[in-house]
């Protein structure tokens, strides 16, 4: 029997209701999945509505409300309702513009910021019911997470931007789902998205890594709606001959018959083991972090104590997070060294404005940012970071943190609350908490209502 084609097996689950996906995985890892998505709903809101008035979000939420078109969707920092296909650019643009957002390692990308633009602005557009949302949300976050697994590091490491190569299929996903689309449609929709998915890491640092996320969620909701009214593609186009995979140096490409990272989509749901960012800089600087922070608790350090520091880290992160000399606040979330020196003085890693460009040209900060020292190591997983403090009196210091370990519901819940919190202050915390909360229980029009207020 021939392995099916990597559409068929994306098709076939992204038409799956909640109750064939509760048969396939199981009821009580569908609830767990669902819970977690209602935490990175939260995150996703208070990110969106905190970097509303950045550059970026300005830019493309003006050029969108320039050109006008049907009223139908909410968008993040404007009460004007804009086309589903605009506002998903704006809001995913918006939610991203801080990178503030969570982040999976299966795949290296951010799903939240793409999947939830694209599924919010469909559900309203289709009067859908916050159930719907929230079903098509977790179908979309998988298919990013498992698709991006399968084009593998080759993919990214070529240059690839994840959040909006992978991203773009997980909001088609999501898309072909609320529209409820045949197998058949739904593979015509993903080779609509083959040809659209882009976005390169050289990018970074600029305003066009946040522009990927509001790319990637347009692209998904004009790919799901043209496939709707009979559009076709190559509904092979992830993986024929000269399709996405092979022309985007997927691990894959050549080996037609070998999908094992696939096998397991709808069996096993993997977005409950995302990332939620405590800090607001670049996701691979996150464990290291971690580590330093422990190190500085335990030993009572500073700037003063501290002659050079060594990061190890999954070589992966070097040709994002490493470097060295940033010139700009934005650089700086990107910067192994900027942000060893930002802990070891007295800087909140986890505010907003400590990554201004006031900060990045901050002199006190070049010693510790000139004796800090990022490295590859193979051994350690994308979640990792080992991190080694040699004092003035010579004595090393040395500790590790696996992001990987997080707690329970309960525990992730009230980190993130603390998180929104500094965000947009208690009372607006609390009203979005309750909205998400309840976001089963209500339209989607309705919860878009009660979050973009």
């Amino acid at each position: 029997m021939d392995t099916p084609r990597v559409s068929e097996q994306l098709a076939s689950f992204i038409a799956s209701d909640q109750a064939a996906i509760e048969q396939s995985a199981g009821q009580a890892s569908y609830e767990q999945a669902n819970s977690v998505l209602k935490l990175s709903l939260l995150d996703w809101i208070a990110v969106a509505k905190a970097g509303t008035l950045e550059p970026v979000s300005t830019i493309v939420r003006e050029m969108a409300l320039s050109d006008a078109g049907a009223a139908e969707c909410r968008i993040f920092g404007s009460s004007t309702k804009l086309p589903a296909r605009a506002a998903a650019m704006v809001n995913g643009t918006t939610s991203h513009a801080l990178d503030y957002d969570d982040t999976h390692f299966m795949h290296v990308g951010h799903t939240s910021v793409v999947v939830f633009s694209a599924a919010l602005a469909l559900s309203e557009k289709l009067n859908k019911s916050g159930t719907d949302l929230l079903h098509a949300s977790l179908i979309g976050s998988e298919v990013c997470c498992y698709l991006g697994d399968w084009l593998g590091r080759s993919h990214y490491e070529a240059g690839f931007h994840q959040t909006a190569t992978a991203g773009t299929f997980g909001a088609t996903a999501a898309a072909c789902n609320l529209l409820e689309l045949s197998v058949t449609e739904i593979a015509h929709a993903l080779g609509i998205a083959a040809t659209r998915a882009a976005g390169l890491t050289s990018q970074f640092g600029t305003m066009s890594k946040p522009y990927h996320a509001g790319m990637a969620a347009s692209v998904g909701v004009e790919a799901a709606l043209l496939a709707s009214r009979g559009f076709t593609a190559n509904p092979e186009g992830i993986d024929c001959t000269l399709g996405f995979a092979q022309t985007h140096h997927a691990r894959n490409n050549l080996n037609k018959t070998n999908n094992t990272s696939l096998d397991m989509l709808g069996k096993r749901l993997v977005f409950a083991d995302v990332q939620h960012k405590l800090h607001a800089c670049c996701h691979g600087i996150h464990a290291s972090i971690e580590a330093l922070e422990q190190l500085k608790t335990q030993h009572d350090l500073c700037a003063d104590n501290i002659s050079a520091i060594r990061i190890e880290t999954n070589p992966r992160w070097l040709a994002v997070c490493n470097k060295p000399a940033p010139q700009s606040g934005l650089e700086t979330k990107f910067s192994y060294a900027h942000v060893s020196a930002l802990v070891f003085s007295q800087y909140n890693t986890a505010a907003l404005t400590t990554y201004s460009d006031e900060t990045c040209q901050d002199t006190q900060l070049s010693y510790i940012r000139n004796n800090t020292q990022a490295v590859g190591n193979e051994q350690l997983s994308d979640t990792m970071s080992r991190v080694s403090v040699q004092l003035k009196d010579n004595k090393i210091l040395s500790a590790e943190h696996d992001l990987a370990q997080h707690g329970s519901i309960e525990f992730r819940t009230q980190k993130l609350l603390k998180k929104c919190e500094a965000l947009l202050g208690g009372s607006d915390t609390d009203a979005v908490w309750q909205a998400v909360s309840g976001s089963a229980d209500v339209s989607a029009q309705h919860f878009s209502t009660q979050i973009m207020n």
